[in-house]
Order: structure tokens, then C-alpha cells, then sequence
């Protein structure tokens, strides 16, 4: 039966349009990215684009419902918003002389016939996603920015859902991507992919978009939840995009592998209640075995490309020390602590020699890990790092100086913004005998 069936009892008939409402939003958050990018290379401009996108599921919006859902919803729409973009351009909006030949091109190209176009997409879609993915991600835009409009123009998350990710207000979200898309235009920035000595910066401010939202998904800076899984989904979606696009970028390759091997856990990270559960304490045949064999994957492939000591690569490469341990007693701390120690050379930063001391503490014994972070005392990268007196009370706690962890961790938990990570701080300030 199809979709304008009229044989249809009046109950189908009166379900269908509400869920031919539901299947054209699916359709579009999937293929919103490749339409947005796509029409940015026509008009060279993504505020533009998204309208033209938005434009045309509108239309798919009041057709779909009596024309039912087309065999490919993807080509309908980007020839509809192609279609828009013809009008754009007779409308004088852009009237240069580029845009000129442009509108030309796309309405010789609208003499085409469905299957050409089709074709004509297939062959540069790899192309625009990534230059729609560098341009969202282009430095010249703040961190908080280039978060919101990619998730909005790559993730395909609507405003609201970027603020509830984020618990921002949604008119504070709305005005970053509206004031991002201006910056870019005003600036002229090119829809390309940057070449030669470009590439490594823009490449590396990509990939930090991408980890900042893994980061956020994963462990959440504030608010009553520990985790945010759909961010950790967004955030995976846009690595694999990013390295099928670019196979051979070890740095891409290192993100995803990290990536994998951390959401891996989401199961075992927080119980019934929803309240964390600490790495050690794991349950951990609730890891995802697959993730962690596609991460393990990505990793083998950073290292044979040579991307052994990046950023990325060296993060996984900690991070698959204790995906390999089936009991956390197997797991290999001196490699960790070795592999800190390349990291800190890499990137030298306190949160790194942080890290460093919980390996060396788990190693070596907890005196030479409260040796490095006594030695962070007063570095003012941590001020307000809640972390520091929470790695500092477990080993004072291993040393038998509970008084002392338990006023540590009742500073941690005045510090952080997580109402999940402050309860469990306390009941572990809680649960430590006097001494």
C-alpha cells in the first residue's frame, strides 16, 4: 500500500501525515549535513545555505504528506533547495561576478536529468563535508562557537537541543550561531579545505571541536548528570565522518580510537541511580567490546601511519592500556605513567602531569604520585580544578592521612559544578575512618 493509498481505513489515513511528519524530521537531521554542505559550495556561504536547506523542508513538509516520502528524500531535497538557490540568485543578493557564473552553472545544471544530479552530488559530497566541517571549526571563531555551529549545521541538533545539551540558555546558543555565521561571512572565509602548512592548525582546531564535545558528553561540566550520551554519539558520528574523509590524518584516526574506547564504558560508568562509578570499581565485562575493537583499530592504523607521538594517538594509546585489562589489577600503570610522560614532553600541561601522577601513584606507590601533585600546588591552570584535591585526598587516603583526604575532598566537592560528582565526593568524604 502506498503512501496516498486511498483505500486506507480513515485511522491510517489520519496517522499517516503525523508520521510522515516524524520519518521527513529523521530524513532531514540525516541528510541536513550533506545539504547545507552541498549548497555552501553554490552560494559560498553557510548562513545562506542552512536557510536555503531549511527552505526546503519546508517544502518537504507540505508535499510529503498526499506525495508520500520520495524514493531518494536526499536527492529530492537538494534539488529543491538547488531550486532555491536559483531564485536566491535572480533576486540580485549576490551579484558579483562569481556569483553570477555560479547562478549560471546551477541552471545549466538544472537542465540535468534527476540521475546525473544524483551522480554529480555522489562525486563531490566527500569534498563538502569536509570543507563545510572546516569552516564551521575555523579558528576565527571562539571555542564556544565553533561547538554550537557545528553541532547545529553538522550534527544537525536544533538550537534548543545544543542548549540543553550544553544547560546554556537557548536565546545565548541561538546568538553564538547567529553572530558565528556573520563572523564568517565578514570575513570572507573560503568554503575550502585549507592546503599545505594551513592544513595542521585548522586540522588540529577540527579535531579540538570534535574532542570538546566528546569531553562534555562523557564526563559533564555541570548540571545533575554524570554523562551525556547523545553528545558522546554526536561526537563519534563527526570523528568517523572526519576520518573516512580524511584516512590517513593519524591525529583524526588517534581521536576516533579514543573515542571508541572511552564511550566503550558508558554501560558501566554510573549504576541504576544514575551516580558515577570510579574506573577501578567498573564492572567491566558491561564494556562494549566492539567499540573497544574499533577503536584498538583506528589505533593500529594512527601508529602505522606514523602518528605515534600526537596529541590523539598518545591519549589512546593510555586509554587501550586499560581497555586490554579484563580485571583492573592487569592493567600496565608503568606504561601509562610512560606514555604521560611522552604526553607531557608533547604538550607539557599541568592537567597532563596530573594524569601522570595517578599512573606514577598506581605504579610506584602513592608517595611518588603525592610527591608530583604537591608539585602542582599553586599552578594556576588548576585554581578551581577540582580534580587536583581529589587525586591529592586518594593518596593521602592510601597513606593513612584520612583527616587530611577528607578535608580534600570536601574542597573537591565545593569545586565542582557536576551535582553527581559532589555527591559522590562527599560520600567518599564520608565513608573515610578518622585518622
Amino acid at each position: 500500500m502506498s503512501a496516498t493509498d486511498d483505500s486506507a481505513p480513515p485511522a491510517a489515513r489520519a496517522a499517516a501525515p503525523a508520521a510522515i511528519s516524524e520519518a521527513i524530521s529523521a530524513v532531514f537531521r540525516i541528510e541536513s549535513p550533506r545539504l547545507i554542505a552541498g549548497l555552501a559550495r553554490i552560494v559560498r556561504d553557510v548562513g545562506v545555505a542552512e536557510e536555503l536547506a531549511q527552505d526546503a523542508l519546508v517544502t518537504a513538509l507540505e508535499r510529503w504528506p498526499s506525495t508520500g516520502i520520495p524514493d531518494n528524500p536526499g536527492a529530492w531535497l537538494m534539488a529543491t533547495a538547488k531550486n532555491r538557490a536559483i531564485d536566491h540568485q535572480r533576486r540580485g543578493k549576490r551579484v558579483d561576478r562569481k556569483h553570477q557564473e555560479i547562478g549560471r552553472a546551477i541552471d545549466a545544471e538544472q537542465a540535468r536529468t534527476t540521475a546525473a544530479i544524483d551522480e554529480a552530488l555522489d562525486d563531490d559530497i566527500g569534498d563538502d563535508l569536509l570543507r563545510l566541517m572546516f569552516t564551521a571549526c575555523h579558528p576565527i571563531l571562539s571555542s564556544e562557537a565553533r561547538v554550537a555551529l557545528t553541532l547545529r549545521l553538522l550534527g544537525g541538533l536544533t538550537t534548543e537541543e545544543i542548549a540543553r545539551a550544553f544547560l546554556v540558555p537557548e536565546p545565548t546558543v541561538a546568538q553564538r550561531i547567529v553572530r558565528a555565521k556573520r563572523t564568517l561571512a565578514d570575513a570572507a572565509v573560503p568554503f575550502e579545505v585549507p592546503r599545505g602548512d594551513e592544513l595542521g592548525p585548522r586540522l588540529g582546531s577540527v579535531l579540538e571541536v570534535i574532542y570538546l564535545v566528546f569531553n562534555e558528553g562523557y564526563a559533564a561540566t555541570k548540571g545533575d548528570d554524570w554523562m551525556r550520551p547523545a553528545l558522546c554519539e554526536d561526537a563519534l558520528r563527526l570523528g568517523r565522518t572526519l576520518t573516512a574523509l580524511v584516512p590517513d590524518e593519524p591525529e583524526a584516526l588517534g581521536l576516533l580510537a579514543l573515542m571508541e574506547i572511552q564511550a566503550s564504558r558508558a554501560a558501566a560508568r554510573v549504576d541504576r541511580d544514575g551516580q558515577p562509578i570510579l574506573l577501578l570499581d567498573q564492572d567491566r565485562g558491561l564494556w562494549d567490546q566492539l567499540l573497544i575493537n574499533r577503536g584498538l583499530e583506528a589505533l593500529a592504523r594512527a601508529e602505522a601511519l606514523g602518528g605515534g607521538q600526537g596529541l590523539y594517538v598518545l591519549q589512546a594509546a593510555i586509554a587501550a592500556c586499560h581497555a586490554r585489562a579484563v580485571k583492573p589489577e592487569q592493567t600496565d600503570w608503568a606504561r601509562i605513567a610512560g606514555l604521560y610522560a611522552e604526553l607531557a614532553a608533547r604538550v607539557p600541561s599541568p592537567i597532563v602531569e596530573l594524569n601522570r601522577a595517578v599512573a606514577v601513584g598506581m605504579a610506584y606507590g602513592p608517595a611518588a604520585g603525592l610527591a608530583i601533585v604537591d608539585g602542582l600546588a599553586g599552578e594556576p591552570a588548576l585554581e578551581g580544578y577540582h580534580l587536583l584535591p581529589s587525586v591529592r585526598a586518594d593518596f593521602l587516603a592510601k597513606l593513612g592521612r584520612s583527616d587530611e583526604a577528607r578535608v580534600e575532598l570536601e574542597k573537591a566537592a565545593s569545586m565542582t559544578r557536576n551535582a553527581r560528582e559532589q555527591k559522590l565526593l562527599l560520600e567518599r568524604a564520608a565513608s573515610l575512618p578518622p585518622g
